[in-house]
């Protein structure tokens, strides 16, 4: 999640919970895992768009949609940001359907309910990783871009993530290269293309040149 701020671009960064059993206490990008939920017939009609996807980021309209419509959930859930087709929500209105999102409520009844729309155009797509195989945890990843919306100013759950910040991606990296944060390598490198890039606009044209081939580190 970027947006335009005083010394450049701005990238939304999480901490996530120390007890966490995977990557307890480092800083991430807001994310999660695709639910069963996410391609359901009643959320696709409160999605409109797709991101412009290449080669090796998915294998049909189908899974993008899902992993896009994944993205905006886990972005509310993790973030409280989330970009719509048409209109904006405050803060106050975005921490309200979080905490819905978070005592069970569906995404698509939240969704309906308000007569809302995602904006699945909105995501760009720029990287995808594997976890190597010589971990007992792994996840195929797929990673966006994504502008935030304006007035919305984003924050962590308090749960699975325990701290937010909004910083230039050279900070992040200054801070990592400093020991005083733990970065994941896919997050590291993710920073690192962005590093160099001025604002919104010029992330989001690195975005559709680069490759989106798996990414398959091995120990």
């Amino acid at each position: 999640l970027l947006r335009d701020g005083d010394e450049g671009l701005e990238i939304f960064c999480v901490v996530r919970n120390a007890a966490s059993r995977f990557l307890g206490g480092a800083v991430v990008f807001p994310g999660g895992k695709v639910d069963a939920g996410d391609a359901s017939p009643e959320l696709v009609s409160h999605a409109r768009g797709l991101p412009a996807s290449r080669d090796g980021f998915c294998a049909n309209d189908d899974e993008l949609r899902a992993f896009a419509v994944a993205a905006l959930r886990e972005s509310l859930e993790e973030a409280a940001l989330l970009p719509l087709s048409e209109g904006a929500l405050s803060d106050a209105e975005l921490g309200a359907l979080r905490e819905r999102l978070a005592a069970g409520a569906s995404f698509a009844s939240l969704l309906g309910e308000r007569g809302l729309v995602v904006d699945l155009s909105s995501l760009h797509p720029f990287a995808r990783w594997v976890t190597p195989e010589a971990e007992a945890r792994r996840y195929d990843t797929r990673f966006f871009l994504c502008r935030a919306p304006e007035g919305q100013t984003g924050a962590h759950d308090d749960g699975e993530t325990t701290a937010s910040f909004w910083a230039t991606p050279a900070a992040v990296l200054g801070r990592f290269d400093r020991g005083e944060i733990a970065l994941a390598p896919p997050t590291h490198r993710c920073l690192e293309l962005l590093a160099p890039v001025a604002n919104v606009d010029a992330a989001l044209a690195v975005a559709a040149t680069v490759g989106l081939l798996p990414i398959c580190p091995r120990l």
